[in-house]
């Protein structure tokens, strides 16, 4: 089993915790990542754009010139394709881009990801993390001590409103309750900061 140091909000090392091989020393397989990522990039597009066509497009509606005797091309509307302010041809209309990947495919790609932090030494675990009052003076002071420079993302037990009103402020910084993980967010982050309830729970969760 994975072993890694427990640190207090002072930065001391307070302890150490042994981690889950299910969940912190599995494989970490790129093509599932990758996979897991598309998927989620994919699941949060909307996918309402659309463009006019010739038929949803205002006007047009009397032949421009009679067929034949003009010397010019026969038109048949103003609004098609052809002319400024007709109708778009082939243009993207709204569409579900949600891609499904199976349960099994998903934890396991945050379970590499995870594994991912402990290989390269970006994982810390912190003791507790409670704050009086939302003061993101002090949520920078805290990552100051445990040496987290850059992108972190911070993981809690479960709701905390006070953790995540005094770290939405600061660059490259979110909070996250253990359950809510996922995988872009966990590779887009350089730091992986997580109270040791919530490496409880998210062994809970998916070691299934």
């Amino acid at each position: 089993m994975p072993k890694v140091a427990v640190y207090n909000t002072a930065g001391e090392q307070v302890g150490e915790i042994e981690l889950s091989e299910r969940v912190f020393g599995a494989p970490v397989n790129s093509a599932v990542l990758h996979q897991a990522v598309v998927a989620q990039l994919a699941n949060a597009r909307q996918g309402t754009h659309a463009t006019k066509n010739r038929a949803k497009v205002r006007g047009g509606g009397r032949k421009p010139w009679r067929q034949k005797g003009t010397g010019r091309a026969r038109q048949g509307s103003i609004r098609a394709p052809q002319w400024v302010g007709g109708g778009t041809v082939f243009g993207p209309q709204p569409r579900d881009y949600s891609i499904r990947l199976p349960k099994k495919i998903r934890r396991l790609a945050i379970r590499g990801a995870l594994t991912s932090k402990v290989q390269e030494g970006t994982l810390i675990v912190l003791e507790d993390l409670q704050l009086e009052a939302p003061k993101t003076k002090e949520m920078v002071r805290i990552l100051a001590n445990l040496k987290v420079p850059g992108k972190a993302l911070v993981v809690g037990e479960g709701q905390n409103q006070t953790v995540y009103l005094s770290s939405r402020n600061i660059p490259g910084v979110k909070y996250l309750p253990a359950t809510d993980i996922n995988v872009v967010d966990l590779l887009h982050h350089d730091h992986l900061v997580v109270t040791k309830n919530a490496v409880a729970r998210i062994e809970e969760v998916f070691a299934k």
